[in-house]
């Protein structure tokens, strides 16, 4: 029996956690600010050697199809499956089940994968991906990619881990005892101590038969748009007509919370969702003063902050730990502690428009 192996990369972010430089036209994905290519790019990057090109495929918004197609010229046209709306990533789950068992059959193994996040060590990740693969292939389980915790995150959720299943992999999988929510600092600090959580990266791998089980059992509407899908000449007819009524939820909510034969690995390839301006100095260079610079900036007697500009050239005097962006429309300042609250900005200004 053959379970020839697809990566799906979901691609359908908004541009909120990243804005001015990211942009519902150009969400974070498609920025350049991590190591000169973009994030989508490296998602597909560090897949060689793992999933041939014509078997990874992006699920993304239709307003973002161009930029896909430009950020990735070499991707197979019909690789690039359009998301009508918006409606969070169980709805896109069930797309990607639908696409790849028409493609595979039943016995395909599909891994789901971020466009935004990066990875330190892609040896790491590679081989915890290939270990991923073969532990779905051979049991009923959906397999998810827990990463060890090195600090009490509180923008993260966790998964806390069970007994350890014997696979005869090198990457170790255990059982998913509990999904739990970004907790607070204290708690973060407990589970760090313990030992027994991991984050929750929100990558999943699964054949294409245990996901249809996992659907069918949590989640009957998803099951049916991944039915017809599997069924169809192509996706997107299915998906105009089904998208616009389907719930806005969570593939965790729907179905991870609720499926109980679920594996986790628990190893370090250097994960980071990045997730906001004040996490970008983890991965770009600062200077003695802990700032980080690009473009035309000028920082005298400052500290632990964030200056980027796309725009209008910064300068900045004798402040700490603040954000400041430029683009050629928006000028960003906020305090580096504060950043996670852009939603509430941009909410605003969409008020006043």
């Amino acid at each position: 029996m053959t379970h020839p192996f697809h990566a799906v990369i979901l691609s359908g972010g908004n541009g909120e956690r990243f804005w001015p430089l990211s942009t519902p036209d150009r969400p974070k994905q498609f920025l350049t600010v991590f190591g000169g290519k973009s994030l989508i790019r490296q998602a597909v990057d560090r897949l060689a050697g793992v999933v041939p090109m014509e078997r990874v495929i992006v699920v993304t918004a239709e307003t973002l199809v161009s930029a896909t197609r430009e950020a990735l010229p070499e991707l197979p046209e019909e690789n690039i499956v359009a998301e009508p709306c918006r409606r969070d990533t169980a709805a896109a789950v069930a797309t990607a089940c639908g696409v790849v068992e028409a493609r595979g059959g039943e016995d395909a193994v599909a891994a789901i994968l971020t466009a935004d996040h990066l990875m330190g060590d892609v040896k790491a990740f590679r081989r915890v991906l290939r270990d991923a693969r073969d532990a779905a292939a051979k049991t009923d389980c959906i397999v998810t990619m827990g990463v060890t915790p090195n600090e009490p995150a509180t923008g993260f959720g966790y998964i806390r881990v069970g007994r350890a299943e014997p696979l005869g992999t090198r990457t170790v999988f255990f059982r998913a005892a509990k999904f739990v929510e970004k907790p607070c600092e204290k708690t973060a600090k407990r589970y760090l101590a313990s030992g027994k959580y991991v984050w929750n990266a929100g990558m999943f791998v699964w054949k294409v038969r245990t996901m249809k089980g996992a659907l069918a059992a949590a989640a009957p509407e998803l099951a049916s748009l991944e039915a017809a899908i599997a069924a169809a000449q192509a996706p997107g007819p299915v998906m105009a007509k089904v998208y616009p009524d389907l719930p806005r939820i969570s593939f965790d909510y729907a179905v991870m919370e609720k499926f109980p034969r679920i594996l986790v690995s628990r190893g370090d390839f250097g994960w980071d969702d990045v997730g906001t301006w004040a996490a970008v100095d983890k991965h770009l260079r600062t200077d003695a003063r802990r700032n980080v610079v690009r473009g035309p900036v000028t920082l005298l007697d400052c500290e632990d902050s964030v200056a980027v500009a796309e725009g209008p050239a910064i300068a900045a005097l004798g402040v700490r730990g603040i954000v400041v962006v430029s683009t050629a429309d928006h000028v960003l300042v906020a305090a580096k502690d504060r950043v996670q609250d852009l939603k509430r900005v941009l909410a605003e200004i969409t008020s006043r428009k």
